[in-house]
């Protein structure tokens, strides 16, 4: 697609389809908005560089997404003789599983299914039929790593033709629920999971109707379509290229099958910043970002979500995902606090730190030009004078905490002292809050009343919250010494 400048904004927006850009070999682009500064687009378009001639890739594309809209897109190298632009198509691999991901989010937003639902009561003949389905998403039910048979990757998918065909005759390596165990066969599952629970409707026609089209990834797709990149493998020992198979996998296709471009990314790195009404809400987007595992590999640097990976880079919290396929790696990160996004594609098996480059472009943005915050603006609509008494300071024990009053009726408890837990509380239809984060997530908070119907005090998941510290008419269970605070 090309990109154009609004002229209200000053935002790229895409006018239609793009054809392949008339470069030479070994030519670079470095498409941006005007909002990104010189200094900042060079040192993207340096990292890149240094990326794909160290990482000796044929072509690699990288982008970056900030507050929901694409912001830089470059590349190196070329594809079919030209520099591949983002519209030009490359396997994506595991990146498959984050949308697979929002498919079985959705039914459970429906109320077709629950996380705790073992995947037997909606997938008969599995030999797994206790794992659940958020162990499934989270890769915590101890499934092996990948199916039987040759390597699923590199072979055609027909060897496997059912889902029974995907395991040997020790399907589970691991007990379920207590580590972290990455599992490819058991998104082929939840891919017949979905297709089941919809009638039988293929697990990618579903993901196209539901999904890409309300999105507008219309260049995200099962198999290759033109323009795309060839899938390569690099000599180690010499600058030479092999070219690799790309067979469709079959049952084994939600693990890694599809083909995507930059900007279709970006589009969905937008997406799994903030959601979307018409695909996923923003809570529930959240949700998949929350850790669901206890940490592998890198201690607490790592961790997994529902369908998400989990990472801490320099003291930034990004959550995406990498992905793999012969001939090809990818890499998404979103950094949600700053509200950034990268993407890297590149058409080799190995070599270029794709995920490492993507976390890096993320980085560049948010050291260079750091976000702006959101300009403060006050409540809308009716305030309730009740709600609004319930502010200001509460004491719990000794220590001070504010109680602050935000949108949609949402409170939001912190201490003052620089010790204690702050949460946030969502509002609900019985006049209680429930929490949403930190220690009090899904406590509730309830105002107390005496029997004049003034409030009397905060219980907070039995912790009293009192209007002084320690009152000695206070609730304070244990009571309070009679004689009171002396010196």
């Amino acid at each position: 697609m090309t990109i154009t400048q609004s002229a209200e904004s000053h935002e790229p927006v895409a006018d239609g389809p793009r054809p392949v850009g008339r470069r030479p070999m070994g030519g670079e682009t470095s498409e941006a908005c005007t909002e990104l500064l010189p200094e900042t687009r060079r040192a993207l378009l340096r990292r890149l560089a240094v990326g794909q001639a160290e990482g000796r890739a044929p072509s690699m594309v990288g982008a970056v997404v900030r507050e929901g809209r694409p912001v830089w897109r470059g590349s190196r190298g070329s594809v079919e003789g030209e520099a591949p632009h983002g519209d030009v198509q490359y396997r994506i691999g595991s990146l498959t599983k984050t949308l697979v991901a929002v498919l079985v989010l959705r039914l459970r937003d429906e109320g077709l299914l629950g996380l705790d639902d073992p995947v037997g009561k909606h997938l008969k003949g599995t030999p797994v039929p206790e794992a659940t389905i958020a162990q499934l998403l989270s890769h915590s039910s101890g499934l092996t790593a990948e199916p039987r048979g040759p390597w699923w990757e590199r072979t055609a998918g027909e060897l496997r033709p059912e889902p029974a065909d995907l395991f040997d005759e020790r399907p589970q390596r691991l007990a379920a629920g207590r580590r972290h165990h990455y599992s490819n066969p058991g998104y082929a599952l939840l891919g017949a999971v979905v297709e089941r629970i919809r009638g039988g409707t293929p697990w990618y026609e579903l993901l196209r109707s539901e999904v890409l089209q309300p999105l507008g990834m219309a260049r995200t797709t099962l198999g290759p379509q033109a323009t795309h990149a060839n899938g390569w493998a690099v000599h180690p020992w010499a600058d030479a290229l092999l070219p690799e198979p790309a067979h469709d996998t079959g049952l084994m296709a939600p693990a890694g099958q599809l083909w995507s471009t930059a900007d279709d990314l970006c589009r969905w790195a937008a997406f799994l910043l903030r959601g979307d009404d018409r695909v996923l809400s923003a809570s529930t987007v959240a949700e998949m970002r929350t850790p669901a595992v206890p940490p592998e590999e890198n201690g607490w640097d790592a961790g997994f979500g529902l369908g998400i990976q989990l990472v801490r880079r320099e003291g930034r919290r990004l959550a995406g995902h990498t992905g793999s396929m012969p001939g090809f790696l990818a890499a998404l990160w979103t950094d949600p606090e700053e509200d950034v996004a990268a993407i890297v594609l590149a058409n080799c098996t190995s070599g270029p730190a794709v995920s490492t480059i993507a976390a890096e472009l993320a980085g560049i943005v948010t050291t260079y030009e750091p976000r702006i915050p959101e300009p403060w603006r006050p409540l809308s609509g009716p305030l309730d004078p009740e709600l609004l008494a319930l502010t200001g300071p509460w004491y719990w024990g000794a220590n001070p905490h504010a109680l602050r009053l935000r949108a949609d009726r949402e409170l939001e408890l912190a201490p003052l002292s620089g010790s204690g837990r702050a949460s946030r509380f969502r509002a609900e239809d019985d006049g209680t809050w429930t929490g949403l984060d930190g220690y009090y997530a899904g406590e509730t908070l309830k105002a107390v009343r005496d029997e004049q119907g003034a409030v009397s005090h905060l219980d907070l998941g039995t912790f009293v919250f009192t209007r002084g510290p320690y009152e000695p008419s206070g609730p304070v269970p244990g009571g309070v010494d009679p004689e009171g605070w002396r010196v």
